[in-house]
């Protein structure tokens, strides 16, 4: 198994464990939703550049509705348990491409569920995370109204954001960093330092790839 598989696995068996209409820190989506969207990612390439695309978002928002439409929800999370299209059928890039896409959408569910706990990661798992983190900070930060230094727990310093002027400093384990710098900063467990009116600009940025 590899980190990309290892987190599809789990995310799936959440999925079964919650049911359809549980909630996602993706703003209106259920997990159902999500689970049509992991399906398109990987397997309709025509519609998947209004994930990124802001004109192409009605048409890639269609073909989502359409899976689910045609789709019964565990018949989904099937599909999705089972890596498929380019990424999926070659293990280099699947590990390569999907190791974030499914961490990120694994804590996605269970950071919104009234219950949920921290988890221990492996030091090799938490390493990869701050390479990727370090390596893609710069895009993932690109609408940061603020420069920001992310200083990783037990290591590690990146900067992101426009340089110069202001900074805020966001402190945590590269798992939390990943969190903060793909969209999720009220849900990270950081700890920001810098100008309070900074700080608050930061928190409610569009950040994320």
């Amino acid at each position: 198994m590899t980190h990309a598989r290892d987190e599809r696995s789990a995310l799936c068996d959440l999925f079964d464990r919650l049911g359809p209409d549980a909630p996602t820190l993706c703003t209106g989506w259920s997990t159902y939703d999500l689970a049509a969207h992991l399906v398109l990612r990987e397997r309709r390439p025509d519609a998947m550049g209004g994930i990124a695309i802001k004109p192409l978002s009605g048409y890639t928002a269609s073909v989502q509705d359409g899976l689910k439409a045609r789709h019964p929800y565990p018949e989904l999370v099937g599909v999705v348990r089972k890596p498929g299209g380019v990424y999926g059928l070659l293990p280099f890039l699947d590990e390569a491409v999907n190791t974030l896409e499914f961490f990120v959408h694994h804590e996605d569910v269970r950071r919104a569920q009234p219950e949920w706990e921290p988890r221990e990661l492996s030091e090799e798992f938490e390493q990869l995370i701050w390479k990727r983190v370090a390596s893609g900070a710069r895009l993932m930060l690109r609408k940061a109204p603020v420069g920001v230094v992310l200083h990783r727990l037990g290591g590690g310093v990146v900067l992101g954001g426009p340089r110069g002027g202001t900074r805020v400093e966001v402190t945590g384990r590269a798992a939390e960093l990943l969190m903060f710098c793909f969209g999720r900063q009220r849900h990270a467990q950081v700890e920001l330092t810098g100008d309070p009116e900074a700080v608050d600009r930061l928190r409610d940025a569009p950040l994320g790839v």
